[in-house]
């Protein structure tokens, strides 16, 4: 038997299950999607279903059940059963996804906090971190920076001075898989029942400290390349797993780019820590590029607010806008086929 209070489960979701049609069946979260089932947390223990035909045909791909999502299934074996609803998403970490304009994926649900794991060897990328930053506290998820390797070589002050803009909004954790102390760190600022994801880049070690959290091996790890110098991708699904005693933690596959699906670049600002010059520049609408009197920029010239964060912003700033405009314009695409329909329906009934 489970207890779906250490998965997360409250109140809140109790009442959002009450609204539904299904609130007499039984409910689950996700744990794991397979290409033809999704593997559900039950309280009787993990459950095989799958979707009814009303949702697999009747919602686009974007609002099927992704890891961390609550659902209410109706079983008919052991071990299988039915997914009939699923209970509204919050909290959702996101992705633009690949090769698209406005496209979003959604990677988990329910999320407490983010753990954005870098190493601190040749991988180590700043500007992959405020990427992560920026879309993890737009679902208001609190970030967490996790340095990996720190048994490794590196210079310590450089690594602090490069991160300084963002660590007043995200705690920094030094963690080796050597180091029992930094891994109990890191353990500790779990609590019972929240929901921890794991993002970052392939080869980073985001797999070696779930085990390392875990204190047993539950995802396949795989030794450092010596021809590149960075660990071999191993995770290749999102999976959920549950710590002794505390919470509950999803590991993700390396990306080797994370586009970012924010629909308010404005926000920026403040995940940058820009947010104190921009209130003294001469127009309130500056965009902090060419306007006179734009007290960023004047920043940047006297060695207050680095280059490369600055360029780091306007580049997620002109990504998050283009995400935005398109994002826009397919909404009311979509509002408009609806109305057609609407429109179509009718005259048939005529």
């Amino acid at each position: 038997m489970n207890n779906l209070a250490l998965f997360g489960w409250n109140s809140n979701l109790f009442q959002l299950k009450q609204a539904s049609s299904y609130s007499h069946l039984f409910h689950g979260r996700v744990s794991t999607v397979n290409k033809t089932n999704y593997e559900v947390v039950s309280e009787s223990g993990l459950l095989f279903c799958e979707l009814t035909g009303s949702l697999l045909f009747g919602k686009s791909s974007f609002d099927l059940p992704c890891t961390g999502d609550w659902v209410i299934f109706q079983p008919f074996d052991d071990d299988k059963g039915i997914i009939v609803d699923i209970l509204p998403r919050v909290r959702t970490l996101y992705r633009r996804k690949s090769g698209t304009a406005s496209d979003k994926q959604a990677i988990a649900s329910h999320i407490d906090k983010a753990f954005i794991v870098q190493s601190l060897d040749a991988n180590f990328n700043p500007r992959r971190t405020e990427r992560f930053m920026v879309q993890v506290m737009e679902e208001n998820i609190q970030p967490i920076l996790i340095l990996t390797k720190s048994d490794l070589k590196f210079n310590r002050q450089d690594v602090a001075d490069s991160l300084k803009h963002i660590t007043s909004q995200a705690p920094v954790f030094f963690t080796s898989i050597h180091s029992t102390a930094s891994i109990v760190l890191v353990r500790e600022s779990i609590r019972p029942g929240e929901t921890v994801v794991f993002v970052g880049s392939s080869g980073v070690g985001k797999s070696s400290l779930v085990n390392a959290l875990c204190e047993q091996t539950v995802f396949l790890t795989s030794e450092t390349s010596t021809a590149t110098g960075k660990g071999r991708h191993t995770s290749t699904r999102r999976e959920m797993v549950l710590m002794n005693g505390s919470g509950v933690l999803i590991d993700t596959p390396g990306v080797r780019e994370f586009g970012i699906a924010v629909d308010t670049p404005e926000t920026l600002e403040g995940i940058f820590d820009i947010s104190g010059f921009a209130g003294s520049c001469r127009f309130d609408n500056c965009t902090h590029v060419t306007e006179p009197g734009c007290a960023v920029k004047d920043a940047v010239n006297n060695g207050i607010l680095e280059p490369d964060v600055y360029e780091s912003y306007l580049k997620l700033r002109k990504e998050s806008w283009h995400f935005s405009a398109s994002e826009h314009e397919k909404r009311k695409r979509d509002k408009s086929f609806s109305k057609i329909g609407e429109e179509a329906k009718q005259i048939k009934k005529r």
